[in-house]
């Protein structure tokens, strides 16, 4: 078993996202899981993910405050505490935290098919 407690959580940058700060919690350099990892965003007031999409699904989970989620399409979801959604690979979207209290939110993706 491996554990990774959220005090020694490794932070790591990701792409296209503004006003956030992640953590890995599992997977990659900070657990041997095997078919996927675990980050932790904590968007700040303002904060989000610029539109994009990319080729594999992703979930997400929020823990604390609310994030809108934007598909490619135009559609808009406010996802609150313990609210989740799947967003396909390939599916365009952005997310905003509208409000003004930070955002916590967990996301679990496959490995990508070229990581080793």
């Amino acid at each position: 078993m491996d554990i990774t407690r959220l005090a020694h959580a490794e932070a790591y940058i990701a792409p296209k996202h503004y006003d956030m700060r992640s953590l890995r919690l599992q997977g990659f350099d900070a657990s041997s899981a095997d078919f996927a990892w675990t980050g932790l965003s904590y968007f700040l007031p303002g904060g989000g993910a610029e539109m994009d999409s990319g080729p594999l699904g992703k979930i997400y989970v929020v823990i604390e405050g609310e994030v809108t989620i934007e598909l490619g399409s135009g559609e808009a979801h406010v996802l609150g505490k313990l609210d989740s959604c799947f967003i396909p690979g390939g599916e365009a979207r952005a997310v905003r935290n509208d409000g003004n209290n930070v955002a916590a939110m967990l996301v679990v993706m496959p490995y990508p098919k070229d990581a080793s």
